[in-house]
């Protein structure tokens, strides 16, 4: 029995389309208007199509993406995010595998001290969406006072809506990502937590603990902030090396 390949609605219209439209095109007699309107119908559809095309790819590219731990610690708000670079080499090979391509850019805005920052998703498909956010850029720091020049700012301002941006493109997780202050939730705490527990259990030296506890220490905003089972769990693997060089 020949097995039947299966068409999709949308597509087997198009292709019924485009029957319609060559025919009217070999008739001299045929309508104008009417051969615009076919056309038009006819570009319609390729655009849903293109559009449909992004939506699955998207849909499968965010199945495949997990959540993204910190690499870096804001000394001011003594807050862990992870940075564009790991974002990128994380995320780039999943979203290009599946046809996708970001273009960043800033759109002009009339708030002062305001960049728009604006990504350009497109995909192979021949659909493309924007996705755009406003980043303060009046140069001051966490308690108000000037820290940076206006030229920095813009430059610290476009680097931060590109980070966001990417984030929110594909919904992907962050550990405890959030430059403010803001704090994370019991599930995410324990979450971090265990991910110290195990980088302190995977620790093979004196010295690879030790420079595990200075970046937990800093992590956390000072020692006394470090939770008590991981201090527990640091007290434990460092008994258990004694000796070991």
């Amino acid at each position: 029995m020949n097995a039947v390949a299966k068409v999709e609605p949308q597509a087997a219209e198009g292709t019924t389309l485009l029957s319609v439209i060559s025919r009217a095109a070999s008739d001299p007699n045929v309508d104008i208007d009417k051969m615009e309107r076919l056309m038009e119908m006819h570009r319609d559809m390729q655009r849903q199509q293109a559009e449909a095309d992004f939506n699955a790819a998207m849909a499968r590219v965010q199945s495949r993406m997990g959540r993204i731990g910190t690499d870096r610690t804001n000394k001011q708000t003594s807050s862990d995010y992870a940075t564009y670079a790991k974002l990128d080499r994380a995320l780039r090979p999943l979203y290009s595998a599946e046809g996708f391509a970001l273009s960043f850019g800033t759109d002009a805005v009339e708030a002062e001290n305001i960049v728009r920052v604006t990504c350009h998703v497109s995909h192979t498909a021949g659909f493309t969406r924007k996705y755009l956010i406003d980043m303060p850029a009046d140069g001051k720091g966490a308690k108000g006072n000037d820290v940076m020049t206006k030229t920095h700012a813009t430059g610290s301002a476009t680097q931060y809506g590109m980070r966001y941006l990417l984030k929110m493109i594909f919904n992907v997780a962050i550990g405890e990502d959030d430059d403010g202050n803001a704090a994370c939730g019991e599930d995410q705490a324990a979450i971090v937590r265990g991910e110290w527990l195990a980088a302190i259990d995977a620790c093979k030296t004196p010295g690879e603990l030790m420079a595990r506890k200075k970046e937990l220490t800093a992590a956390y905003g000072g020692v006394d902030k470090v939770p008590q089972s991981i201090k527990s769990a640091c007290a434990t693997k460092a008994k258990a090396m004694e000796g070991v060089k």
